[in-house]
């Protein structure tokens, strides 16, 4: 299924980076402006050992502020969808605070907390959170008018609907807020590396850039690209894994 729906992406990227190929020498554009794909495909290959360290922190960094962050947006969607004026009150200030560009708080953050652990976590959290929070709240709330119905019928008490009825219902669109918060992930912890870390495809890109190593800076955005990936591609797994339910009964609509 996935080689059947992918195939035109993937032909339109081969013919992107061939179209890229041809035209950086046609112009004769040089390799500090603009590096082809086969001289950054050379140098992912032979930086191997120079970036592996870099990539093995910010992936260590991305897995433990997506876990943190995502805890967290579920405990907050289920506190505010089981206490409604919690959510009216609450609500309007989660839309506020994603206003705030994190580029623009993460200086002060480093000002707060200073430049160990903390403030990145507290970044990529800032980005994780938020969309799985948004998408769960909106699950819980498409539950089944008729179901719920059914089960006040039958005596179930508000415990009961929500971990036998709602939170089934919402587990389609948590895995959509989760999906998303795994790219953010990435992103974030690039951005928290940018204030100051020993490690990290920030700092590696950081590096590449203030001495015009152009193909370094696309290595680094090669490896974000790949990450997000990956990490998209774990949840989309975990997600048929957990909800196959949905899967075997007529396809994943969030996939």
């Amino acid at each position: 299924m996935i080689v059947r729906k992918g195939w035109r992406p993937v032909l339109v990227l081969i013919l992107l980076l061939i179209v890229w190929q041809a035209l950086v020498p046609l112009f004769e554009v040089p390799e500090w402006l603009l590096p082809t794909p086969y001289q950054i495909g050379v140098e992912a290959v032979n930086s191997w050992p120079n970036y592996s360290g870099h990539l093995l922190a910010t992936i260590r960094l991305s897995i433990l502020g997506f876990f943190i962050g995502s805890s967290i947006g579920l405990g907050v969607a289920m506190i505010l969808h089981l206490v409604p004026k919690l959510r009216e009150t609450f609500y309007p200030l989660l839309i506020l605070s994603q206003n705030i560009p994190i580029i623009v708080l993460a200086p002060l953050l480093v000002i707060w907390f200073g430049f160990g652990l903390l403030p990145k976590l507290i970044i990529i959290i800032l980005v994780c959170f938020f969309p799985i929070t948004i998408a769960a709240l909106d699950g819980f709330r498409q539950t089944s008018g008729e179901l719920l119905h059914y089960m006040k019928m039958a005596g179930a008490d508000r415990r009961q609907i929500f971990w036998k009825l709602e939170w089934p219902h919402a587990m389609p669109s948590i895995f959509s807020g989760l999906k998303i918060a795994a790219t953010y992930s990435v992103m974030g912890a690039v951005i928290s590396e940018w204030l100051g870390a020993q490690e990290g495809i920030g700092v590696y890109m950081t590096l590449a850039s203030s001495s015009f190593r152009t193909t370094q800076v696309f290595v680094a955005i090669l490896l974000i690209m790949s990450l997000s990936m990956l990490f998209f591609a774990a949840i989309v797994l975990l997600e048929k894994w957990i909800i196959r339910w949905k899967t075997s009964g007529g396809g994943n609509l969030n996939g």
